[in-house]
């Protein structure tokens, strides 16, 4: 599933592309024909992303929602302006918590987690774009305009230059004002939209009086945005705290530091696209990392393999019909 980095970054490429522009919305799939047609026609005026949601605003008050759940994705064709505060236009990472990285050399990922060209779910990129800071026409003198579609598109949203096609999310649907207010009053705080403060106390108030396991809790979207199986199962590491505790029973340190840790990791995930959750990695080792998950995680998808710190097998279990893997001894 997307986690709470790939929606905004999916919010900041609408951001620079769409808001401001007249937009052409269709349902190639069929199944939001009637949404497309009261987009269509319209400009873009405003995005949001908080957690894994993002809301779309039109002309005369009129919300697009997207969840994009397990499966959902993004592909982006034709000229893309790329956010400067996200890779830039060569697949160039930035830097965070590493030093001495040749910044200048493009860090491409193995699964595509990097791609500025689809962003969701995983999977190959189905379309070409060309990606810059100045808008210097289509991909390729000869390509395709609009770029064929491919696959089931739910919803097609096209500008002059750009064009961005949704497929397999959870939730697609218009809604007013006050629709949009109450889906998010009923979202935990996000690290990237609320005040951090207060998001913390938010957190805080809300885990330590649950008598449910944290692991389930930094999974449930209202008591905290954004965090999937992978952010998860990494920050319960990087705390050393046993998943299965009950939430009222964390140390009231430990559940400040698992909030205050995941406004680190969402801030390094925005910027490189990579769910990057290990600290201290020489230049080498921070390539390496950046260029294969296998190489990112401390425990995420390492069932059976030992632990980075203390040689144990890493455990795999489902909690809530999810994956959780963790170290029974380091987080014992």
């Amino acid at each position: 599933m997307p986690e709470g980095h790939s929606v905004h970054r999916i919010a900041r490429q609408f951001d620079r592309n769409f808001v401001g522009r007249t937009v052409e919305a269709s349902s190639p799939q069929g199944r939001f024909v009637e949404g497309a047609a009261v987009i269509s026609g319209r400009s873009a005026t405003e995005v949001r992303a908080v957690g894994k949601q993002m809301f779309l605003e039109f002309d005369d008050d009129l919300w697009l929602r997207v969840h994009l759940g397990m499966y959902g994705a993004w592909d982006f064709a034709g000229e893309i302006l790329v956010d400067p505060t996200i890779a830039s236009a060569n697949g160039r990472m930035g830097q965070t918590n590493q030093r001495g990285t040749d910044l200048d050399a493009p860090i491409l990922d193995d699964a595509g987690e990097n791609s500025l060209t689809s962003i969701g779910a995983p999977r190959r990129a189905r379309v070409h774009v060309r990606m810059s800071e100045q808008t210097t026409g289509l991909a390729d003198e000869g390509d395709e305009w609009p770029p064929p579609v491919v696959g089931q598109v739910r919803l097609r949203l096209l500008t002059s230059t750009t064009c961005a096609d949704l497929r397999g999310p959870t939730a697609c649907e218009l809604q007013t004002p006050d629709e949009v207010a109450a889906t998010i009053a009923k979202l935990g705080p996000d690290p990237l939209v609320d005040d951090v403060a207060e998001g913390e106390e938010r957190f805080a108030a809300v885990v330590r009086r649950k008598p449910t396991p944290i692991g389930l809790l930094l999974m449930d979207q209202n008591v905290v945005s954004g965090i999937g199986n992978v952010y998860r199962a990494e920050l319960l590491f990087r705390a050393r705290q046993n998943p299965h505790t009950p939430g009222r029973e964390v140390p009231e340190d430990v559940i400040r530091e698992l909030w205050r840790d995941w406004v680190r990791l969402i801030a390094i995930g925005v910027e490189t696209g990579q769910m990057m959750t290990m600290d201290g990695l020489d230049p080498a080792s921070y390539r390496k990392a950046m260029a294969s998950r296998d190489d990112r995680h401390w425990v995420y998808h390492r069932a059976g393999l030992p632990c980075r710190v203390c040689g144990t097998s890493i455990v795999v279990e489902e909690a809530a019909g999810r994956k959780l893997y963790w170290c029974p001894r380091c987080q014992a």
